[in-house]
């Protein structure tokens, strides 16, 4: 009986050992982590976003919508002084309806003897008594293009002076209900070239509200 005793629990101290064993083999740390499944110090791969990040807009971007300007070419000649031009005025054809002035051509002579070159809108003003001292600007109003005009020794230039029309006959009427202006001569500015005192051939200057449509100066006579 005694030894039957020893032998069982040597038996089951065998059986324990080796149960021991069992589980310390089953055990999950000395399974690898997730960490050391990957190689240490791969490269990582850079998001697709940032592949185009800090990437410059194309040049024509930052101009988009911007007018072009072309260079006038150069016309070989100097810009017309004062002295370069003679002025002169008359009644225009076409001119709106009323009993005033309308509108009026004002002529540009270069007397100079050598080809000069004017540009842009002329400015106008009524000369009270004719005393160029005495004038009174009148608002311009600018129609057409401008370009630089080439005038030949003896050739001319024009611009047409178009006004609000007076109604009615004698003293007349304005449409605003403004009293009408008359000025005997105008003082036409030129870019440029100075301002020039100018007389109808005919008759005063008669007008409402003291505005003027103003054409660019040009080589084409107007009607």
């Amino acid at each position: 009986m005694y030894g039957i005793g020893i032998r069982r629990v040597a038996t089951a101290m065998v059986t324990a050992s080796a149960a021991t064993l069992l589980m310390t083999a089953c055990q999950p740390g000395g399974s690898p982590t997730a960490a050391d499944s990957s190689p240490s110090g791969a490269p990582v791969k850079p998001a697709a976003s940032t592949s185009t990040s800090g990437s410059a807009s194309p040049a024509t971007s930052a101009t988009s919508g911007s007018p072009t300007h072309t260079a006038t070419p150069s016309t070989g000649a100097k810009a017309c002084g004062l002295s370069d031009l003679k002025a002169s005025m008359y009644q225009a054809a076409v001119r709106p309806d009323g009993t005033g002035t309308g509108a009026a051509i004002v002529e540009f002579a270069n007397v100079s003897g050598k080809a000069c070159t004017v540009q842009g809108y002329p400015t106008v003003a009524g000369a009270g008594n004719g005393s160029p001292e005495k004038n009174r600007p009148l608002k311009v109003t600018t129609t057409g293009g401008a370009s630089t005009v080439k005038i030949a020794a003896g050739g001319k230039a024009w611009t047409k002076l178009t006004f609000v029309q007076v109604q009615g006959e004698a003293d007349g009427y304005c449409k605003s209900g403004a009293t009408p202006a008359s000025y005997p001569t105008l003082v036409v500015g030129v870019p440029g070239a100075g301002a020039h005192q100018v007389a109808l051939t005919d008759g005063v200057i008669a007008e409402c509200d003291d505005k003027v449509t103003v054409t660019a100066l040009s080589a084409a006579k107007p009607s």
